[in-house]
């Protein structure tokens, strides 16, 4: 079924879609294109650094991310690994083939949660094979933010939200928020 990006929107917990395994993109059309590029709209709307197609709306195996250096985080360009990107990215596809390091709590919040912040604990070192918008398969390795965010993103793929992977306190602290978002959902 053709997806028309106009129709797009950022979906908040509890839909559905956001519980959902996505499935693979396959081969890059312009209708891919046209998702992904409202997707990055939709991410840079929200002031995000990252956004997964089931987050708008789409089934698919997709996610954009946009980590710009920033220096005084530790963010550049040139780092190997990487931290900042020098533009946004479109992962269709995406594999993590490697994450490395020590676990390290780190708070993340989440376009689809708002207003809920709570501490995960994440490699602090990616690898990530993923294709890009003309259709090339590419390799990342990323460290701290950047990392965080391929990850945070790639659980999305998998139907994985941050209140799953929360530390028990951060979990506890936020409950109150998520069943506020639940009440929401139930009288729309």
């Amino acid at each position: 079924m053709p997806v028309d990006p106009a129709t797009l929107y950022l979906r908040l917990y509890p839909d559905p879609i956001l519980r959902q395994k996505a499935g693979d993109v396959g081969d890059v059309t312009d209708e891919v294109r046209a998702v992904a590029a409202r997707m990055l709209e939709l991410m840079h709307e929200a002031e995000g650094i990252g956004l997964a197609a089931p987050q708008a709306g789409v089934p698919w195996r997709m996610f954009v991310a946009y980590v710009p250096p920033i220096p005084e985080d530790d963010r550049h360009l040139g780092d190997d690994p990487m931290t900042a990107h020098d533009e946004p990215r479109v992962y269709i596809d995406p594999v993590i083939v490697e994450m490395s390091g020590d676990l390290e709590p780190y708070e993340e919040g989440c376009l689809s949660l708002p207003e809920i912040r709570g501490e995960v604990r994440r490699t602090p070192i990616v690898t990530i094979e993923a294709t890009d918008l003309e259709g090339n398969r590419f390799r990342e390795t990323c460290e701290g933010l950047m990392a965080r965010c391929l990850m945070h993103e790639f659980d999305h793929l998998e139907g994985v939200l941050i209140i799953d992977r929360m530390t028990p306190m951060s979990r506890l602290k936020n409950r109150s928020r998520v069943k506020d978002l639940e009440k929401q959902a139930a009288m729309l």
